[in-house]
């Protein structure tokens, strides 16, 4: 394992990795290249078959449970469906698009200077419309349960206060865009070789633990695209009357999530580098 190696008489060490440089502000010049619309292609798929799978599984799991609560994969199975859906998802996108499959994690990466504005933009436009296509596809498939059983839309539980769902909004939204900052950090994959391929494997796991414990409070948003795709498509008075919850928690959560990691978790390497 590669360590920071100490200047003998100074108080700095020596960095044995190297912070990308920020990206531009709006990054027009991006528009130009193939490898921006190769992205957002990579994001409106995955984004399209996170919500396939993951929505399907919910309405699967409510019909399957009607007759008897023993039945069906439970809240276990549709937290797992979310975070296993993630792994796969960011394993396989991380090096064409980073992996975003959401608006609040393109939201803390264009915070933290790692994404344009133009970019930013575009992705979160890409993955609204893969989460529209890919609920729409859980209807065409299974219309009638899909309209009687809430059509997987979030929305604040009975019980629960909409202050009570904004805080686990917020906090789990922060837990998941901590995960990626601190997966993706340039100084933990120069230290750890295996990070690279162990990053898919901790946000799919931040994912299904959040769900875990959001699902019974809003049916776990932490991600707009998909709160966004499934009121869309099931376009009921009820999926729309909090739907505000959903992008307000996230952007909060995330941009809290991106400041923590960059000025205080980093805090010293941004200074020495400054120096």
């Amino acid at each position: 394992m590669v360590k920071d190696m100490s200047v003998e008489g100074e108080d700095q060490a020596v960095k044995d990795y190297e912070d990308p440089p920020p990206k531009p502000l709006l990054g027009v010049e991006e528009l130009w290249k193939w490898a921006l619309y190769r992205a957002l292609i990579a994001e409106f798929v995955a984004t399209l078959l996170f919500l396939y799978v993951t929505i399907a599984a919910v309405i699967g799991y409510k019909r399957q449970s009607q007759a008897n609560q023993c039945n069906g994969i439970g809240f276990l199975g549709v937290a797992w469906s979310f975070g296993g859906m993630i792994f796969i998802l960011v394993y396989c996108t991380a090096g064409i698009s980073g992996g975003h499959i959401n608006p609040a994690v393109t939201f803390g990466m264009f915070l933290a200077r790692k994404a344009s504005l133009i970019r930013g933009v575009l992705f979160m436009v890409a993955q609204c419309l893969g989460a529209i296509c890919g609920v729409g596809l859980v209807k065409a498939f299974m219309k009638h349960s899909y309209n009687s059983l809430g059509g997987g839309a979030n929305v604040v539980a009975p019980g629960y206060s909409k202050g009570s769902a904004l805080g686990a909004e917020i906090v789990g939204t922060f837990i998941l865009v901590y995960t990626v900052f601190s997966a993706t950090d340039p100084k933990l994959k120069a230290h750890d070789r295996h990070v690279p391929v162990l990053a898919p494997l901790s946000i799919g796991f931040s994912v299904f633990m959040v769900h875990l414990a959001t699902i019974p409070i809003t049916g776990t948003g932490i991600n707009p695209a998909r709160s966004f795709g499934t009121a869309v498509i099931y376009n009921q008075r009820k999926a729309w009357s909090d739907h505000w919850i959903f992008w307000v928690g996230p952007m909060v959560g995330a941009a809290a999530a991106a400041a923590y990691h960059q000025y205080v978790i980093r805090a010293n390497e941004r200074s020495n580098a400054h120096n």
